[in-house]
């Protein structure tokens, strides 16, 4: 796929171009696509913009969407059965004949037979998140014909993958939604992506411009990873007061989860700040002045912390209960600012991009000289 795309043509800036391509927007294109050749050929798509794998979010219609606007959408599984996963992937596959992901997680107790789920479909790759996975797990997804990509925190995490034999890497920065690590994106780029050029590195977290995609490809990253910009589309089935949470907040709306005692831990959750977040924080507190007074030993208090959200992502997403449902989302979620189709999302993060290629190849034309006689000229001024 070393041609230049041809999916969707582009405006600067973001947008459909209403025209036929000119000769300078043909080089904007083919530049973009050798940055990012290395993405689109691993997941045999036409833009390596992966959907970030969103639990109840990201089921048939959100990524049959991405998939068919040119990037590469992947089945949030999360708890689902092996026969569930079944489901929804013959359904996915029936409203898109273009390559999609399913997105697993590694303590699963049917972690094995998920695997042999995807591969009876002959799904081409598969996501495994969560934790680091087994070597079995990874030998299983790879004999049955599949890509394995994975999620590495660290450097030494990453290589150790790729020992173990995973096809690419995803590394996703503290200003993704959901469960998150404690390195941003930033770091995280810089700390991996100089040092692995091995495998193709996906970077994910916070992104929600075309422009910091660029920066990230031009770093050396082979594409890019978004969820919460996708959580709006036309196409995703969050409910409408789910959706309308994200087009009102602000990146400093989307908060990582309090722990209030390390004896109890909580992992980092980022969501949108609600009362729910108010009555968990509450919740910590009574839990440990009960346990101060030996009124619950620590087990039964560390069962009471984690129950809290047992089932508040689906009450949020699917019932439209903001206000005690849980409202994960990225710190990107101050670029929703309103209802997009999902090809509309993709062609604006493209046309950012294009757009600062073009800015830069004019400033490098505005500089450079115009003929031998003028570079002279130059050379020959008073310094």
């Amino acid at each position: 796929m070393s041609h230049c795309s041809g999916a969707i043509n582009f405006k600067r800036g973001g947008g459909r171009a209403a025209s036929p391509r000119s000769p300078e927007h043909e080089r904007l294109y083919c530049e973009l696509d050798r940055l990012w050749n290395r993405g689109r050929e691993l997941l045999g798509c036409e833009i390596a913009i992966m959907g970030g794998a969103m639990t109840w979010v990201s089921e048939r219609n959100l990524v049959a969407a991405i998939s068919n606007a040119g990037g590469f959408g992947v089945i949030a599984s999360g708890s689902m059965s092996p026969e569930l996963l079944s489901l929804e992937i013959g359904a996915t596959r029936a409203m898109t004949t273009r390559p999609f992901g399913v997105n697993l997680i590694t303590l699963h107790p049917q972690l094995l037979e998920l695997i042999d789920v995807c591969t009876d479909h002959r799904v081409g790759h598969v996501v495994l998140a969560g934790g680091l996975p087994t070597s079995a797990a990874v030998g299983r997804i790879k004999q049955g014909g599949a890509r394995v990509l994975c999620f590495a925190p660290a450097l030494g995490f990453a290589r150790k993958l790729v020992r173990m034999g995973v096809d690419a890497i995803v590394i996703e920065g503290n200003e993704a939604g959901g469960h998150i690590g404690p390195v941003s994106t930033g770091v995280l780029a810089q700390e991996i992506l100089p040092h692995l050029a091995s495998v193709p590195v996906f970077v994910a977290g916070g992104i929600g411009r075309g422009e910091a995609m660029l920066a990230y490809l031009e770093m050396g990253a082979a594409g890019v990873q978004l969820g919460t910009r996708f959580v709006c589309a036309h196409e995703s089935i969050a409910h409408p007061r789910f959706k309308q949470a994200f087009i009102r907040a602000a990146a400093r709306d989307a908060v990582a989860s309090v722990q209030l005692d390390p004896r109890f831990p909580v992992i980092p959750v980022r969501a949108l700040h609600n009362p729910a977040a108010d009555c968990f924080a509450a919740m910590q507190r009574r839990v440990v002045d009960r346990f101060a007074r030996g009124e619950l030993s620590q087990k039964a208090a560390q069962l009471e912390v984690e129950h809290f959200w047992a089932g508040a992502l689906r009450r949020a997403v699917i019932d439209g209960d903001i206000e005690a449902g849980s409202l994960m989302a990225g710190q990107s979620v101050g670029f929703v600012t309103r209802e997009q189709s999902t090809v509309e999302i993709i062609e604006e993060l493209v046309g950012q991009a294009l757009g600062v290629l073009a800015a830069r190849c004019e400033r490098t034309s505005d500089q450079a000289p115009r003929s031998v006689a003028d570079l002279s000229r130059r050379q020959d001024a008073p310094g």
